[in-house]
């Protein structure tokens, strides 16, 4: 008999929608039509749905001929191969299952997570931790760390926004990106 999956229980979350302003080409102020607004996310072998909100290229943003709408366009089409984009930046939801294990990683960016739903984790590659709540934020600054849900019951609902950062320098050692390493463990 097959191996089977642990079935993950349905989300009480409501549907989130995306809705994105631009100009028509009177000048005047409306929705991007071309986009669907109710997002789909995406489940992972990692405990976690993702969902990319909006992403660019380049920081600041360049509005015109809708350059930055564009560009979101081709990574719906076709998502970024790394968690950021050099030069750019990227928003994101990420629903995290109950018990999901902790991925450690490091990136060079400036990140900030804000608790939507649930109950949320933070580990400090040196062992701090801090559990955060609805409405709290983290900012997370290029530091090797993990996120994890405590509950074994519940869903855990994070929103992140990452802006593209030069990697932290200490005693002259630049600490670059790293996915699943940790030392104190």
């Amino acid at each position: 008999m097959a191996d089977q999956q642990k079935q993950v229980p349905e989300k009480p979350f409501p549907v989130v929608h995306r809705y994105i302003t631009t100009h028509g080409p009177d000048g005047k102020p409306t929705f991007e039509t071309g986009i669907k607004e109710e997002i789909d996310f995406e489940r992972t072998p990692m405990g976690a749905d993702l969902f990319l909100a909006y992403t660019g290229i380049e920081y600041p943003a360049n509005l015109a001929h809708d350059s930055d709408l564009n560009t979101y366009k081709g990574h719906i089409a076709k998502k970024p191969e790394s968690f950021m984009i050099p030069g750019g930046y990227l928003s994101r939801y990420i629903d995290y299952h109950p018990g999901a294990p902790p991925l450690w990683h490091r990136t060079a960016t400036l990140d900030f997570g804000v608790v939507v739903e649930g109950e949320i984790q933070l580990e400090l590659e040196g062992g701090e931790r801090r559990s955060l709540k609805r409405g709290d934020v983290a900012v997370q600054r290029g530091t090797n760390h993990a996120w994890s849900n405590p509950s074994k019951t519940e869903f855990a609902r994070v929103l992140y926004i990452a802006l593209d950062a030069k990697a932290p320098v200490i005693n002259g050692v630049e600490l670059r990106e790293s996915i699943g390493a940790v030392s104190h463990k």
